[in-house]
C-alpha cells in the first residue's frame, strides 16, 4: 500500500495586510426605563463601556477607532496599499530569500515589488518587510499574488505563494451632455453622482481641454470681489446625490482660422475628478477623451453676431449677421429679404454679396422694424448661390421682445 509522504512545512511565514485608515466605532445603545425589570443595569453597563461618550451614553456616538477586519471596499481611482511581511519561524538561517508581489487583473499583471533583489540570509525570528502601493485603474476582480522563494541550510530550494482576492467597485457615475451655441462655442454639462455608501468631499472637478479648445469653468460666482463656488463653502456630495458642473469651450483662434469651422468628430478633452472619503482617503478619476460631433450647417451657415434683446414698436433696430461658406467650392451669393406679418426688413432685397471662398465669412449689418408687440421671431432671409442656382432659406433665426415706446405728455 502506497503512503503519500507528509506535506513539508515551510520555514518562513507570509503575512499580508491592507494598509487603510481606521473607521469610527459606532456604539449601539441598549437601554430601558428604571421601572423595568433590569432597572439601571443597562445604563450602568453603558457608563462603564469605554467606547461611549461621557454624559451621552445613550446616543449612537463613538470615541474609538476600529481597524478593518478584511480588505474592505476598494474603489476605482483610490490607492491600494498593502504591508507584506515574511518571518523566519524556524531555528535555522534561511538564505537567498526573494519576495515577489504581483497584482493580476482581467487585462494585465503588474509587478508591485519594491525590490526584485534577493536577500542574502534571514536569521531566526527575523523578518523582511515591504510596503506596496498601486493606484487602482480597473473595475472588477483583482488578485494579489505573493510568492516567496528561499534556500534552506541543506541547500534545498523552496517556493510557495498565496492569493488574496478583492473587488474594485465604481465610486462615481459620470454622464456628459453637449450643447452647441449659435457661435462655435460648446457647453459641456457633467453630471457626477456618488454611488458609494459614504459622503465624499469633492476636492476638484476640472476639464482638461484638448489642444483645439480653451475652457472656461462656469461653476463659481463673483460676490463682493470674491469668487465663490455655486455649491457653497462645503463641497460634500452625499450618497446617491448628483451634482452638475458646467464648462464653456471655445475653439482656439489658430484652429478656427485654419479650418473656418470645426467639422466632424472632435476631441473636447477629459474630466479630472479628485475626492476624499471617510478620514481623508484620496481618490482620483480621469475620464477617457470626450468626443463631440460638430453640428452640420450645410453649405452655408448663418449666425448672429449682434442683436438687441428688447426693441421699441415701429422703431428700426439693427442686427449683424455672419455668413460662412462651409462647402469646398466658391459661391456667388445674392441676399433676399422677405417680410413677415410682424417683422419688416428695411433695405434693398436681391443685392449681390459677391464671391465667397471656402471656409471664408462675411458680416452683414441689417435693419428691421416690428409692427407687432410681444416676442417676435426674426425670419425671412434667403441666400441664393447663382453658380448652382440653389437657394438657402433661414427662418426663426432669433427672437426679440417688442415693447411699446414711451410717450411723453407735456402739460
Amino acid at each position: 500500500m502506497e503512503v503519500n509522504p507528509p506535506k513539508q512545512e515551510h520555514l518562513l511565514a507570509l503575512k499580508v495586510m491592507r494598509l487603510t485608515k481606521p473607521t469610527l466605532f459606532t456604539n449601539i445603545p441598549v437601554t430601558c426605563e428604571e421601572k423595568d425589570l433590569p432597572g439601571d443595569l443597562f445604563n450602568q453597563l453603558m457608563r462603564d463601556d469605554p467606547s461611549t461618550v461621557r454624559g451621552a451614553e445613550i446616543l449612537m456616538l463613538g470615541e474609538m477607532l476600529t481597524l478593518p477586519q478584511n480588505f474592505g471596499n476598494i474603489f476605482l481611482g483610490e490607492t491600494f496599499s498593502s504591508y507584506i511581511s515574511v518571518h523566519n519561524d524556524s531555528n535555522q538561517i534561511v538564505k537567498d530569500i526573494l519576495v515577489k508581489a504581483d497584482l493580476q487583473t482581467s487585462s494585465q499583471r503588474l509587478n508591485l515589488s519594491a525590490s526584485n533583489a534577493a536577500v542574502a540570509e534571514l536569521k531566526p525570528d527575523c523578518c523582511i518587510d515591504d510596503v506596496i502601493h498601486h493606484e487602482v485603474k480597473e473595475i472588477g476582480t483583482h488578485i494579489l499574488v505573493c510568492a516567496v522563494s528561499y534556500t534552506t541550510q541543506g541547500g534545498e530550494k523552496m517556493y510557495f505563494r498565496k492569493f488574496f482576492k478583492f473587488q474594485v467597485l465604481k465610486p462615481l457615475d459620470v454622464k456628459t451632455k453637449f450643447y452647441n451655441a449659435e457661435t462655435d462655442e460648446v457647453f459641456l454639462e457633467a453630471q457626477i453622482q456618488n454611488i458609494t455608501t459614504s459622503p465624499m468631499f469633492m476636492e476638484k472637478v476640472s476639464l482638461e481641454p484638448s489642444i483645439m479648445y480653451n475652457v472656461t469653468e462656469l461653476n463659481s460666482v463673483n460676490q463682493a470681489g470674491e469668487c465663490l463656488s455655486t455649491f457653497g463653502s462645503r463641497a460634500y456630495l452625499q450618497p446617491m446625490d448628483t451634482r452638475q458642473y458646467l464648462y464653456c469651450l471655445k475653439p482656439k483662434k489658430e484652429f478656427a482660422e485654419k479650418a473656418g469651422i470645426i467639422k466632424g468628430v472632435t476631441v473636447i478633452g477629459k474630466l479630472d475628478i479628485v475626492w476624499k472619503t471617510n478620514l481623508g482617503e484620496r481618490g482620483r478619476l480621469q475620464t477617457s477623451q470626450l468626443q463631440r460631433m460638430a453640428p452640420g450647417y450645410g453649405d452655408v451657415r448663418l449666425s448672429l453676431e449682434a442683436i438687441p434683446d428688447t426693441v421699441n414698436l415701429e422703431e428700426p433696430f439693427h442686427i449683424t449677421c455672419k455668413i460662412t461658406n462651409c462647402s469646398e467650392r466658391t459661391m456667388d451669393l445674392v441676399l433676399e429679404m422677405c417680410n413677415t406679418s410682424s417683422i419688416h426688413w428695411c433695405g434693398i432685397s436681391g443685392r449681390q454679396l459677391g464671391k465667397l471662398h471656402p471656409s471664408s465669412s462675411l458680416c452683414l449689418a441689417l435693419t428691421l422694424l416690428s409692427s407687432v408687440q410681444g416676442l417676435q421671431s426674426v425670419s425671412g432671409l434667403r441666400i441664393t448661390d447663382t453658380f448652382l442656382k440653389r437657394t438657402y432659406e433661414y427662418d426663426d433665426i432669433a427672437q426679440v421682445c417688442v415693447v411699446s415706446s414711451a410717450v411723453k405728455v407735456e402739460s
